[in-house]
């Protein structure tokens, strides 16, 4: 579960989309590394869009990892692992993986009539892993936003060469991980920095015509 610790593994989408919010015929490799994505999409929740994080982001980056380690995490781990899980979360550990190369990507939206940051996905290039992890808060979740995050993210991995991504999905994510492509490549355990395990599915999906 990315990004690099102490997220472990993640929680929580499958056509790839350009910037333009057109399929994809070539795969994004023409789309240059810095380029951004950002969509527009509509769900129940109102519009929202997604974007390549910045710097100033983590702070709002922070807060939904939280929120979805807290309403999402519960419900499929004890109160201890989740107070560990969430305990060193905070907007230091996204500029530094940012700073080793680590891609964020955001939801924006309107939460209680304001602007908020809903969800985030990452890419990051592990040896020769590409990995990714998405995260939605918990009244945002099954609206789209993390099949649209997912989309981001996956679409930055292709542009850097990757023909399959790997994840370390909590319980939580296991089901929406198949239903986008990803399958199941073996279970272990996370240790979180308390000492506690935290269980974990291996997963990756093989990306085809690249």
């Amino acid at each position: 579960m990315e990004p690099s610790r102490p997220s472990a593994c993640a929680i929580q989408s499958v056509s790839l989309q350009s910037s333009r919010g057109g399929t994809s015929k070539s795969c994004l490799k023409q789309r240059p590394e810095w380029a951004p994505i950002f969509v527009r999409y509509m769900a129940q929740i109102g519009s929202f869009e997604v974007r390549r994080a910045a710097r100033t982001d983590v702070e709002e980056i922070a807060a939904a990892h939280l929120d979805s380690i807290r309403s999402i995490g519960a419900l499929y781990y004890t109160p201890e692992i989740v107070s560990d899980w969430g305990a060193r979360v905070g907007g230091d550990l996204y500029v530094n993986a940012m700073a080793r190369g680590e891609v964020f990507y955001i939801t924006v939206g309107e939460l209680d009539g304001k602007p908020d940051v809903l969800g985030f996905s990452s890419h990051r290039i592990h040896g020769k892993e590409h990995r990714t992890a998405v995260y939605v808060r918990g009244r945002a979740a099954r609206l789209g936003i993390g099949s649209a995050l997912f989309r981001s993210a996956e679409a930055g991995a292709i542009s850097a060469g990757a023909t399959g991504i790997h994840v370390d999905a909590s319980l939580a994510a296991v089901e929406f991980y198949k239903a986008n492509g990803f399958e199941e490549v073996g279970r272990g355990e996370h240790r979180l920095w308390s000492g506690r395990r935290m269980a974990c599915v291996f997963m990756r999906k093989r990306i085809s015509g690249c």
